[in-house]
């Protein structure tokens, strides 16, 4: 049994919520709470808590920080709130305790609790900072966040602050633009600076290639907990062709390690340049802090995600 804590910025794309079910769905899954974070996190909240309700499940719902640490929140709305018309769901949750919340149960429960975070970071980022032992306490975290597709070194720094207006057009097109890295930079390098036992990465450079079309989806998403989820996935499908399992993957592997093959080494976040801020660049090194995805075995993770749900 794993004892989980989910941070999840749900309501702004489908795989949130397919991760929230999996995890719900999941015996092996013990998920002590969660925890939302970005704009309308209230609202976040409430999209939670109709997955909670599905499963039978009274998992306490804790909404938290709606803007990063130091700069503008690109993430201001959950446009997926639509659904929640359509389903039952709490609508009154503590004000102000998510960091205190995850403090609580990770002191609770040292060793045993992995931190699975599939959002912006600024959550994870003020809980590090306030409470330093807490890095330490966990048994993992395991992030979907950044990319480690980039790697430059020059002669100067080792840093991204170096690069000029080509390394841009190359990042663009290597896919290494990735949202929960770049939204809170400040909070993402705090994570990824911390010391934890276990520090676990699923990136777009594995996660990009689980892909879904809508009339895939719609056969296959029939479980009564998948059924929320295909309408978050129908309000995503009026402007996307299809649903990328990004998130889902961080929760699949924690119990089946096999679906990824992962290398070792160190992701470091650009915050020194403005026009960077956010992204990851990657370097290997066997005895580097950081576990990270390098390849995805796609037939494993779809067989893996949905035999929950049978």
């Amino acid at each position: 049994m794993e004892r989980i804590i989910l941070d999840t910025d749900i309501g702004t794309e489908v795989d949130d919520a397919i991760t929230l079910a999996y995890l719900l769905a999941n015996p092996e899954a013990e998920l002590l709470g969660i925890t939302t974070v970005a704009g309308e996190a209230v609202e976040r909240a409430k999209l939670a808590s109709v997955l909670c309700k599905i499963a039978g499940k009274k998992i306490p719902v804790y909404p938290g920080c709606e803007n990063p640490i130091l700069t503008p929140q690109i993430e201001r709305y959950a446009p997926q709130k639509t659904v929640l018309k359509k389903w039952e769901h709490d609508k009154e949750f503590p004000e102000n305790r998510a960091v205190a919340f995850m403090q609580e149960m990770i002191h609770k429960y040292p060793g045993e609790i992995t931190l699975i975070c599939i959002a912006p970071l600024t959550n994870i980022g003020l809980l590090f900072a306030m409470d330093p032992k807490i890095p330490s306490l966990l048994k993992r975290i395991v992030l979907m966040c950044g990319s480690p597709t980039y790697t430059r070194y020059d002669g100067t720094s080792e840093t991204m602050s170096a690069m000029d207006k080509s390394d841009l057009i190359v990042l663009g097109s290597k896919g290494v633009i990735e949202n929960n890295a770049l939204i809170d930079p400040h909070a993402t390098k705090l994570v990824y600076g911390a010391e934890v036992k276990e520090h676990v990465t699923c990136g777009l450079n594995v996660t990009s290639r689980l892909i879904m079309k809508p009339e895939e989806a719609e056969k296959i998403f029939h479980h009564p907990l998948l059924e929320p989820v295909l309408d978050i996935a129908r309000e995503w499908f009026k402007d996307e062709e299809r649903v990328t399992f990004h998130d889902p993957l961080t929760a699949v592997f924690l119990f089946h390690e096999d679906v990824c093959r992962f290398e070792r080494g160190k992701l470091e976040i650009e915050t020194d340049s403005r026009l960077l801020s956010g992204f990851t660049y990657w370097r290997p090194d066997e005895n580097g802090p950081h576990r990270v995805a390098m390849d995805v075995d796609k037939e494993l993770f779809y067989q893996y995600l949905f035999e929950v749900f049978r």
